[in-house]
């Protein structure tokens, strides 16, 4: 269901201009495809839709360009490389100090990474507290990074 859900959503965006999400949900509603707006939101950003400015110069929705997720990927790399100072385990725990204000940044990084082994971030300042699966899987990670620095 969410798969197709989600299909349809890729096939509505790719036939015509939808702004919001409202025009969305009455788009995905026309093709029989009933959603809250809490739902279609997880959806937008699972299927990682952008804004992008349209021919007749108003915002749409739309799919990244493969070239933009390569991009992407560097841009996270580029925040750990500049901003990370130090990655430190306790367990399954990891402790990344960054420059201040960073942190917040560097923890979106690790979210959008989807990495299995992560469980989940908090972000301070400029302190970031990671929780991973495993030990190992924490010190295999605070290895990668240490050696971006």
């Amino acid at each position: 269901m969410k798969s197709a859900r989600q299909n349809t959503i890729l096939e509505i965006i790719a036939s015509k201009d939808i702004e919001t999400q409202n025009q969305l949900m009455q788009a995905l509603s026309e093709r029989g495809v009933k959603s809250t707006q809490a739902t279609l939101s997880r959806d937008i950003k699972e299927l990682r839709l952008v804004k992008e400015l349209s021919p007749s110069g108003r915002y749409r929705y739309a799919q990244p360009a493969h070239d933009e997720t390569a991009g992407h990927n560097e841009k996270l790399r580029k925040i750990f490389r500049e901003g990370v100072v130090s990655c430190d385990t306790a367990m399954n725990l990891i402790v990344l100090k960054t420059l201040p204000g960073l942190a917040s940044a560097a923890s979106s990084a690790m979210d959008g990474m989807e990495l299995p082994s992560l469980v989940g971030t908090v972000a301070g300042d400029d302190t970031v507290f990671i929780a991973m699966r495993d030990v190992k899987s924490a010190e295999h990670f605070c290895e990668e990074i240490r050696k971006l620095f």
